[in-house]
């Protein structure tokens, strides 16, 4: 069994209205530093599989048929870890 975890996040350049709520909030806070705000999705997923390479090609599809929209979001696997 494996846990991966997977990190979607709109592309660059594509208007991210979550990111620009949440940066105005952060400055009417007292953070005039941030410059940018990026809102994501983190998914977790547990799976049986043969080895650590399965588990990349396998999520990697899941990413690319379902899991982000490959038109405005980037995915990005974060790891791997084998589970009991």
């Amino acid at each position: 069994m494996y846990r991966v975890r997977v990190q979607i996040l709109p592309r660059e350049g594509v208007f991210d209205p979550q990111g620009q709520t949440v940066k105005g909030a952060l400055e009417k806070l007292g953070f005039e530093e941030v410059k940018e705000v990026r809102l994501g999705k983190l998914i977790e997923i547990v799976l049986d599989a043969e080895d650590e390479s399965q588990v990349k090609e396998r999520t990697k599809a899941m990413c690319e048929k379902l899991l982000a929209n490959p038109i405005i979001e980037t995915y990005q696997l974060l790891d791997v870890e084998e589970i009991p």
